[in-house]
């Protein structure tokens, strides 16, 4: 496909609300403009073009409110907190930069008065869980708002927001009949922008308070809550399913088995090593530390994935202490444990994807694998090119196993 931005790493990002288009979060004219207002520019220019476009946006829905039209009021609330959300990617990692927590805090804001313009308003919720309080919001199903209703619980990975999640994910299920339940967990959203929090691999603790939480709402059917993880949440969700039986149906977008292993294969085919050698990659020579470390910042995508989100979103600040981490994050032990339906997603071009073959046949619970191609416009990481096409795929297996269950 084409490429709409010049810069690969400001085409990664700012293709995202492409996929949202069917479900209100941008249109393809507003992000080709944004690409040709960036040209050449650097991750500055890349953020204030997008903040200019939210700004916009936010701007015609007060007026629109002032005036009365709080359709099309919320519509662009809610666009513009889309907007926000593609700015301030590029400028991840430890320190925090100011900018990121200000468009964060407008993206959240935006939100907030989108949200509580529709027919039935959605309000912030927290979740309790130890010491914190994690984000929530509870969006009820389109035309069902009071009834009890099948939840889906979205589950993010390392870098998205709520917003993201609310126009990959939540609007169609929204349509389908079904409540969703969005959240920031440890190591996402405003748990790391704003309080620093990091990831942590005991997911199964997390979603144990989510659903705690799920099961005061009147309106959840508590024999029909799924759960669905994308990109890092393919990892995240499965993990947590493993420990929480409440969980009826399990989605992973796509299903990952281990982090650790995503850097273990490459390390043995780049870089020479015994493969017995990078058994725990926390514990490899320094030297090869080293030698992958440079090749990692050297690499503009690679230095974003690791060392800008990955050292932030771990909490660490070395290539050792994130590989370390890395090794903690994994389905070992653990996903024999599932026991609910499982649905593992497979995309032809994510190398995320490469494992989900092997992660579905450790299984042992009822299980299906799901294929998404490029020809189908869905190759490639968690099918973004098609969003649409695997919302309809997945919510109708899910309809197939909710009904088994009535």
């Amino acid at each position: 496909m084409t490429a709409i931005f010049n810069d690969e790493l400001h085409e990664d990002f700012g293709t995202w609300p492409l996929a949202y288009i069917p479900y209100g979060g941008a249109d393809f004219g507003e992000v080709r403009m944004i690409a040709e207002a960036i040209g050449d520019g650097n991750d500055n220019a890349y953020y204030e073009a997008w903040k200019a476009g939210a700004d916009r946006l936010e701007a015609e829905a007060d007026a629109a409110l002032v005036k009365g039209h709080a359709t099309s009021a919320r519509e662009l609330y809610l666009r513009a907190s889309a907007f926000y959300a593609a700015s301030f990617h590029p400028l991840y990692g430890a320190p925090v930069d100011p900018r990121l927590v200000a468009a964060f805090r407008l993206q959240i804001d935006a939100l907030h008065k989108g949200l509580e313009l529709g027919p039935n308003p959605v309000y912030p919720l927290r979740i309790p869980f130890g010491n914190l309080s994690l984000p929530a919001y509870l969006i009820p199903a389109e035309g069902h708002a009071a009834e009890v209703r099948p939840l889906i619980i979205f589950n993010n990975g390392y870098d998205a927001t709520i917003t993201d999640m609310y126009f990959a994910s939540a609007v169609a299920a929204s349509r389908r009949g079904y409540h969703s339940l969005l959240f920031d967990g440890p190591g996402q959203g405003a748990m790391l922008y704003e309080q620093g929090v990091p990831l942590r691999p005991d997911w199964q603790t997390v979603i144990r308070a989510v659903v705690d939480l799920a099961m005061t709402q009147p309106i959840i059917d508590a024999r029909r809550i799924a759960l669905s993880g994308w990109s890092l949440g393919g990892h995240l969700a499965p993990r947590g399913a493993s420990g929480e039986p409440r969980i009826a149906a399990l989605v992973a977008d796509p299903g990952t088995w281990s982090i650790a292993d995503l850097f273990r294969d490459v390390i043995v085919r780049m870089f020479g090593i015994a493969p017995e050698a990078a058994a725990n990659l926390g514990e490899l020579e320094q030297s090869v530390i080293d030698r992958v470390d440079a090749f990692i910042r050297n690499n503009r995508e690679l230095n974003w994935k690791v060392v800008q989100r990955g050292f932030w979103v771990h909490g660490v600040d070395n290539l050792r202490a994130y590989l370390a981490s890395a090794e903690l994050f994994t389905m070992k032990g653990r996903a024999e444990l599932i026991q609910c339906p499982t649905l593992i997603t497979q995309a032809e071009s994510d190398p995320l994807s490469a494992g989900a073959p092997a992660f579905f046949e450790a299984l042992r619970c009822p299980k299906t694998l799901m294929r998404f191609t490029e020809q189908e416009g869905a190759g490639g990481h968690c099918e973004m090119g098609n969003r649409s096409l695997l919302n309809r795929r997945v919510l109708d297996w899910l309809d197939e196993q909710f009904a088994q269950q009535i």
